[in-house]
């Protein structure tokens, strides 16, 4: 009788603190825990009592990287109640803050946080050695993505500038302009992008996920659109609780999406949008993909570091075009009347879907809010992923197969830190 313990503490290179434990024994995986300790945050409970104004701003701080993800569908969750339809301009520039959001985070994980593992390298001190060129591209592409946010947002990390209705105040014509030199680099460093992660090579593994993401009529679903799957599902974002739930394990501090008719774990994010989005892509991010040897549906999830390379290229281009075709809004934002009702928003973060509900009162106080962020939603899927990974590199020593399923965790870019919210808190005091 053998057995084998693979445990890792902290994950190295995610955001957030999560770890991972397998044991092995007589060669069969017996446990197998992606483990999220990172303590419950519970924004929901404090969001209770609120103004809907403050909400914005609040689900902000829940993310430094990806905070227009949460901004953006609490807002569209109170527009739903209030029965606000923003205008062309106004919509244009929140694609554009969000394509931001996109460059920013797929720039820093793509480059940072995942291509030392496919380059052999322990993080990206030991790359900025390595490749210096490299690094600075990937920094720059980081800074383009945060300009947009700190231009558009009033500033880079957790932006102050988006409201209910639109805008507090209309961003400058000259600095929007402004942007667009650094986004024509952006585009060409985009294509570089997935032509350098396109070379790399990828362990074996296909998986037949359950794909889930928004898709939208007229473009590449980012800040908008229903939701589908490649298994049957298409419906409003009203109805998004209808079909999904969450659940609760003893080894995570954060709640894990499922499907309420039981059909086992989905996947959101990069290569769920892909697959169910594919015709949506710019001709130019398209031909990158194909030129990658990508086809129009990918089930390797160590692709997907290529995928989200092939939406930098997408956002980069909607950036640029936004930006040369703007065109100050008559007002930053739209008048409505608040009133007592539910809404529903939903949003791609760059790790995938993230949905949001709020009541509230007449007075627009929230009385009841629910987070369901993308790395909550794909916990499932990573331990299948892990099962999968583990199952076929038995042979592998301690510290190579420890490696190799770290990779693995990163394939999703997991922002632990999100994930963790607990919708209720009860404490009996005797």
């Amino acid at each position: 009788m053998t057995t084998r313990l693979i445990k890792v503490d902290a994950l190295a290179r995610v955001e957030g603190e999560g770890s991972l434990l397998v044991r092995i024994k007589d060669g069969k995986v017996k446990d197998l825990e992606f483990g999220i300790f990172e303590p419950p945050r519970f924004f929901e409970a404090f969001l209770e009592g609120r103004s809907y104004a403050e909400v914005p701003d609040i689900t902000a701080r829940i993310c430094g990287i990806c905070p227009i993800a949460y901004e953006m569908g609490s807002i569209q969750a109170m527009e739903q109640i209030f029965g606000v339809t923003v205008p062309k301009p106004i919509r244009d520039l929140r694609r554009l803050i969000y394509c931001g959001e996109w460059i920013e985070s797929h720039g820093l994980h793509v480059y940072l946080l995942h291509a030392p593992d496919f380059l052999g390298l322990p993080d990206a001190l030991e790359l900025a050695k390595a490749d210096k060129a490299l690094v600075e591209k990937a920094l720059r592409l980081k800074k383009i993505g945060n300009d947009i946010l700190e231009v558009v947002g009033g500033r880079a990390v957790h932006p102050v500038n988006l409201k209910v209705g639109g805008f507090f105040s209309i961003p400058p014509k000259a600095k929007i302009k402004a942007l667009a030199e650094d986004l024509k680099w952006a585009v060409e460093a985009s294509l570089d992008t997935v032509r350098l992660v396109g070379g790399f090579d990828f362990p074996a593994l296909e998986q037949d996920y359950h794909f889930v993401a928004l898709r939208h009529d007229d473009e590449y679903a980012i800040h908008e659109g229903r939701v589908i799957s490649n298994h049957g599902l298409d419906f409003p974002i009203s109805a998004y609780l209808d079909h999904f739930d969450e659940e609760h394990v003893r080894h995570s501090n954060a709640l894990r999406g499922v499907i309420k008719d039981g059909s086992g774990p989905y996947k959101v994010g990069p290569l769920a949008r892909y697959a169910l989005n594919h015709d949506k892509l710019s001709p130019l991010a398209r031909q990158a993909a194909k030129d990658a040897g990508l086809g129009a549906v990918v089930r390797n999830p160590f692709q997907s570091i290529v995928v989200r390379a092939v939406e930098l290229v997408q956002a980069c281009e909607d950036a640029l075009r936004i930006v040369q075709d703007y065109a100050e809004p008559d007002a930053p934002a739209v008048a409505f009347e608040v009133k007592a009702g539910r809404g529903h928003g939903a949003t791609e973060a760059p790790r995938g879907l993230c949905y949001h509900t709020y009541e509230v009162d007449q007075t627009g106080t929230v009385l009841s809010a629910r987070i369901i962020p993308p790395t909550a939603q794909n916990q499932r899927i990573i331990e299948s992923d892990l099962m999968k990974v583990v199952e076929a590199n038995m042979g592998l020593a301690d510290e190579a197969l420890k490696w190799r399923c770290e990779q693995a965790i990163r394939n999703y870019d997991p922002c632990i830190s999100c994930a963790t919210h607990f919708l209720n808190l009860t404490v009996i005091r005797e």
